[in-house]
C-alpha cells in the first residue's frame, strides 16, 4: 500500500472515529440533565482559563448549549413517537383480546339459537308445516350470510354494515315466524353505506334486545326496523322498536355493556351507544362509530 492510500486509510478512519464520537455526544447531550451541562460548562471555563484559552471554552459551552436544545426536542420526539407506538400496539392487543371473547361467546350462542330454530322447526312439521318450510328457509338464509363471515373473519378480514344486516334480517325473519307473525321487520340501509366498516354482532344483539324486552312481552308485538345514515361525519345506525318501551333500571343487561366495552376498546371516545324513548313510544338504540368505507377485495 503507498502512503497517499495509507494516509487516505487513516484520515478515513479518523473521520469515522469523530462521526462516531460526535452522535455519542450528541446523545448524551440529548438526556443529560439542564443542571449536570452547567456544572460542566463551569468546568470547561475553568479549564480553559487554566490553559489559557478562553475563547475555545466560550465557543464549546454555546455550541453544547445549542445542540442540548435541538438534541432533547429530538430525543422528546422520539420518545414521544414510542410512546404512541406501544400505545397502539396495547391497543391492538386490547381489541384483538375483545374479538376473541366475541368469538368464543358467539360459538356458544350460535348453537342454541341454532338447536331452538331446529326444535321450533320440528314441532310446527307436525302442526303448521307451512310456517315450518318458511322458517327452515329463514334459518337457510341466515346461515349463508353467516357463513361467509366466519370465514372473512378468519381470514382477518373486516366486517361490514351490509353483511351485519344481511344477517340480522335474516335472523327477524326467523323471529318472525316463530312469533306467528306479531313481528313485522323493516330495513331501511342505503346500498351506499352496505360497504362500511361495522363491527360484528353488534346489530344482532340490538335487534335481540329489541325483541326479547320490547315486542315479546306485548301482545299484539309490533315493528322492529334497522335504519343507517350518515351524521356529522359518523356511521349511525339505528335499531327502533315499537315495543313496551325501554326500563333504563332492568335493560342494561350483558349485551349492551358488551357493547359499549367492545366500542370503548375499538375506538376509545369516538364512538358510542345512545338508548332513547321515542315521544311515540317504544325504544331507539343508536351505535355511532367513525364512517370507514373497507376495502375492495383483490381482484
Amino acid at each position: 500500500m503507498s502512503t497517499a492510500q495509507s494516509t487516505k486509510q487513516i484520515l478515513k478512519e479518523i473521520a469515522d472515529g469523530v462521526v462516531v464520537l460526535w452522535w455519542k455526544f450528541f446523545d448524551w447531550l440529548a438526556v443529560v440533565p439542564w443542571k449536570t451541562l452547567v456544572i460542566v460548562c463551569v468546568l470547561v471555563m475553568i479549564t480553559g482559563g487554566i490553559l489559557g484559552a478562553p475563547q475555545v471554552s466560550i465557543l464549546f459551552i454555546l455550541a453544547s448549549l445549542i445542540i442540548k436544545a435541538v438534541a432533547t426536542g429530538k430525543h422528546s420526539a422520539e420518545v414521544a413517537a414510542t410512546e404512541a407506538r406501544q400505545r397502539a400496539e396495547k391497543e391492538q392487543l386490547e381489541r384483538t383480546a375483545v374479538e376473541a371473547h366475541l368469538e368464543a361467546l358467539q360459538a356458544q350462542i350460535e348453537p342454541h339459537f341454532l338447536f331452538n330454530t331446529l326444535a321450533s322447526i320440528d314441532q310446527l312439521i307436525l302442526t303448521d308445516p307451512p310456517r315450518a318450510s318458511r322458517m327452515q328457509q329463514s334459518l337457510i338464509k341466515y346461515l349463508r350470510a353467516a357463513m361467509p363471515q366466519m370465514r372473512a373473519s378468519g381470514n382477518g378480514a373486516r366486517p361490514t354494515l351490509g353483511q351485519q344486516v344481511d344477517l340480522s334480517r335474516a335472523f327477524l325473519d326467523i323471529m318472525a315466524v316463530r312469533m306467528d307473525e306479531r313481528l313485522q321487520p323493516v330495513v331501511s340501509v342505503p346500498e351506499g353505506l352496505r360497504s362500511a366498516i361495522f363491527p360484528s354482532m353488534m346489530l344482532q344483539t340490538l335487534v335481540e334486545n329489541a325483541i326479547r324486552h320490547g315486542l315479546e312481552p306485548k301482545a299484539e308485538g309490533g315493528k322492529v326496523e334497522i335504519r343507517a345514515e350518515i351524521e356529522d361525519g359518523q356511521l349511525a345506525v339505528r335499531v327502533c322498536d315499537t315495543g313496551v318501551g325501554f326500563n333504563f333500571n332492568k335493560q342494561g343487561g350483558v349485551g349492551l355493556a358488551n357493547i359499549r366495552e367492545r366500542l370503548k376498546v375499538m375506538y376509545r371516545d369516538r364512538a358510542e351507544l345512545v338508548i332513547s324513548v321515542p315521544s311515540e313510544g317504544g325504544t331507539c338504540a343508536t351505535i355511532r362509530i367513525p364512517y370507514e368505507v373497507a376495502p375492495s377485495p383483490a381482484a
